[in-house]
């Protein structure tokens, strides 16, 4: 399928809402019969700056923080990584983020291995969106992983799409650039059928995005079973699809591409794996307008290339090393790109893998 014209590609900072009926469609989304594209509107507000003073919340004074959260300069490539909200939002999410001197975050909005949906605590995303606001904070969203839109299962695939909903809603309210998602898993089924079950789920909720909503950021798997999308090149069919559509964006996971067999180790590996992700995925993007890689997870792998084994390590500790994470900082297609670290361990390991990367973003070895 064609790709959108270009004028409905977005950066971070321009939105283009539309709406699409279909099957699989959350009760949630209010779905219009126009399908045609539109121009994308300029942005007038966002969940960052709605009026009002910051939000009193116990345990969370609105106070500046004195870490990487508050920087003195916007770094090109922001280093943060998934955080616990025990305690809330902002009451735990931000403390820990504190702790770990993180210039990016990823929280769970929800369980992350249920269906429960939380209705989530509006002091506390006022304070998260308040902070955001003031800090320039990058913050993320990764829906539950029990979502797959690529299942036969027709009630599988409802809940799917209404959690995922719900993560779209959640990120919009706590001020997300974006959401991430797995891309799924066709199961017993076979893999044309389950791309067409992921295009019948997700186009209504890619259209029913709101101009001050997260984009929706597909993050590819390690390859394991009959995972829909894990080499660079599944993305083709996967993107096609969903028409190229503008608010689809991706997340890279380098534990999981490695594990599906792009040697990142290998000399110019990081290059040819950026190289063919951005070739395929950023087709039909003509007017110079943002890439699709908005996120990459930063995350060692305790198993070998093709393993297709989905095992984080810590930065340093496994079979990547650190040479592969010093090119991804240093690539011209990272450039603005946050990286979230999502391994394993305390709060003192995180904040070690953190701490690499930003010595390897500064060029330090």
């Amino acid at each position: 399928m064609s790709a959108r014209p270009s004028t409905c590609w977005r950066s971070w900072a321009s939105r283009s809402p539309s709406t699409r009926s279909a099957r699989c469609r959350p009760s949630s989304i209010t779905a219009r019969t126009t399908r045609h594209p539109r121009a994308a509107p300029s942005r007038s507000g966002s969940a960052c700056s709605k009026p009002g003073g910051p939000a009193a919340v116990s345990g969370w004074p609105p106070v500046r923080l004195s870490s990487g959260l508050v920087p003195a300069h916007q770094p090109q490539r922001p280093i943060g990584a998934h955080v616990p909200v025990a305690g809330g939002l902002a009451a735990g999410g931000l403390r820990y983020a504190e702790a770990v001197d993180a210039e990016a975050i990823q929280v769970f909005v929800s369980n992350p291995r249920g269906w429960a949906l939380s209705a989530g605590d509006p002091q506390q995303d006022a304070a998260l969106r308040d902070h955001v606001a003031q800090a320039g904070l990058k913050v993320f969203v990764h829906s539950p992983y029990l979502i797959n839109l690529g299942s036969p299962g027709a009630l599988t695939r409802k809940r799917s799409a209404q959690s995922l909903a719900h993560s779209l809603r959640r990120g919009r309210e706590i001020g997300a650039l974006g959401v991430v998602v797995h891309t799924g898993s066709a199961v017993t089924a076979s893999r044309e059928q389950g791309i067409r079950h992921v295009r019948e789920c997700l186009l209504p909720l890619l259209d029913s995005l709101g101009d001050d909503g997260p984009d929706l950021l597909l993050e590819p798997m390690a390859g394991q079973g009959q995972m829909l999308c894990a080499v660079a090149a599944d993305l083709e069919p996967y993107l096609a699809a969903l028409e190229w559509h503008p608010r689809a964006g991706l997340c890279l996971d380098t534990c999981h591409a490695f594990a599906a067999g792009h040697d990142l180790t290998a000399r110019g590996g990081v290059a040819a794996l950026l190289g063919t992700l951005l070739e395929i995925a950023d087709r039909g993007r003509t007017d110079g307008g943002a890439s699709r890689l908005r996120l990459i997870h930063a995350n060692d792998s305790k198993d070998g290339c093709g393993s297709r084994r989905d095992r984080h390590e810590n930065i340093g500790a496994g079979q990547i090393g650190t040479g592969p994470f010093g090119a991804l900082l240093r690539h011209p297609a990272t450039r603005g790109v946050p990286f979230i670290v999502e391994t394993p361990g305390p709060r003192d390991a995180v904040t070690a893998d953190v701490a690499a990367l930003k010595h390897l973003r500064a060029g330090r070895r």
